[in-house]
């Protein structure tokens, strides 16, 4: 079984012991591709240079929601250089996250990823969404940029978001939680949406699924999100891992 990881932070200090030993060993594990989305600059430039060193290995580049309350406008200079790298192929994550307390203002975030979904629409790549407890305002900032396309990450949503989000031409994307039994409202979603629109992660090194729940997580175990999947719609394992592999080639035009 060959599978696409389309998301996971090996900037990630978690990996900081083992992370180029990690990732060399991922092919030998089934493990085709690697997205890696930067969060801030910082990670945004780390996410660059580890595909840089290996070939399964994407980068996307943006300012996640958590990480936006010290924004300049001139950060955007910095992504739109990033973003010139042949591999990245993404601006992301961003979004909003109304989760935490201590996270930047609404409305400032709000700016921010507008200010991010008008540079993806410039520079022509898809986005990476992070939406936590913010699926309204989410859908109203994504609703106000018609030209962009993304993938809603570790879908959290209702089925009637994750409809209209398919009307908009997007995609889904689900993590190890699906393997949790309080997954529900997630498996709801599956159960609903064509397989041409969903596309599977490991948002590493969180969310690991069961029976590994607890422990770091790597794309190692991103096959069990689409074991997961392929229980849910009836077919073999090997053929949702296929055609998320196909989908996320597709979504980031990677040959």
């Amino acid at each position: 079984m060959n599978v696409f990881d389309t998301h996971a932070h090996y900037d990630s200090g978690a990996f900081n012991g083992d992370r180029l030993e990690l990732l060399a060993a991922m092919p030998s594990r089934g493990v085709e591709l690697i997205v890696n989305p930067g969060c801030d600059l910082e990670s945004s430039r780390t996410a660059v240079e580890l595909s840089e060193r290996f070939p399964f290995v994407y980068a996307a580049v943006g300012v996640h929601p958590s990480d936006c309350g010290d924004w300049e406008d001139s950060w955007l200079e910095e992504l739109r250089s990033l973003a010139a790298h042949p591999k990245v192929k993404a601006i992301g994550e961003i979004g909003l996250d109304y989760y935490w307390k201590d996270n930047p203002p609404r409305e400032h975030q709000q700016q921010v990823f507008h200010k991010q979904l008008e540079l993806a629409e410039e520079l022509d790549l898809p986005v990476i969404v992070h939406d936590r407890e913010a699926h309204h305002d989410c859908l109203e900032v994504v609703r106000a940029h018609p030209k962009a396309r993304g993938v809603y990450h570790c879908y959290s949503g209702s089925l009637e978001d994750a409809k209209v989000l398919v009307k908009l031409g997007w995609m889904i994307s689900f993590t190890g939680t699906i393997t949790y039994k309080n997954a529900r409202k997630a498996l709801e979603v599956v159960e609903w949406l064509p397989m041409d629109r969903i596309m599977i992660e490991t948002d590493s090194p969180y969310l690991t699924p069961e029976p590994f729940r607890g422990k770091r997580n790597d794309s190692g175990h991103v096959h069990l999100v689409a074991e997961k999947i392929a229980q849910i719609k009836g077919l073999e394992p090997d053929e949702a891992a296929r055609i998320t592999l196909e989908n996320g080639k597709r979504f980031f035009r990677i040959p």
